[in-house]
């Protein structure tokens, strides 16, 4: 089956998502180490760099997959799963924004285009030709009635 333009659209809006937050972090991880190494209680706890690094992998991989799901094997449950996950990531950066790791500056900025980006790639799944692709039905060719 032909991927229609709605799943096309979330795949770039998505993956761009991604990228530009994998930059993010690439630019922000000194920043936010030096953060974290003044908090007692991560340092007593052992948290580090290591510790960013691996979160943001598995973050990722996770992403990864949840995209592998919705764009090639067309998966409902991926899709409200990548809902949920929205919806719970909005509720944490509205708390992250006193919290001395939440993001600031240019990485807020940078993180509320993520944020729409994402929300805008969600939107697209939701579209009449996306609906029929998670149904399995074929879009109908419209040169097929002239």
């Amino acid at each position: 089956m032909i991927k229609p333009a709605s799943i096309i659209k979330f795949d770039r809006l998505y993956l761009a998502a991604l990228v530009l937050g994998a930059v993010n972090f690439a630019v922000e991880l000194g920043s936010l180490s030096d953060r974290l190494a003044q908090i007692p209680e991560y340092i007593a706890n052992g948290f580090g760099t290591g510790i960013l690094i691996a979160s943001f992998i598995a973050g990722l991989a996770i992403n990864l997959l949840i995209w592998f799901f919705i764009s090639v094997r067309a998966s409902k449950v991926a899709k409200w799963i990548l809902v949920a996950l929205f919806a719970i990531g909005l509720v944490q950066m509205v708390r992250s924004f006193g919290h001395a790791l939440g993001p600031q500056g240019f990485s807020l900025a940078v993180t509320l285009v993520i944020t729409g980006l994402q929300a805008a790639a969600i939107y697209m799944l939701f579209r009449p030709d996306a609906l029929s692709w998670f149904n399995r039905n074929p879009p109908v060719d419209p040169d097929t009635f002239r």
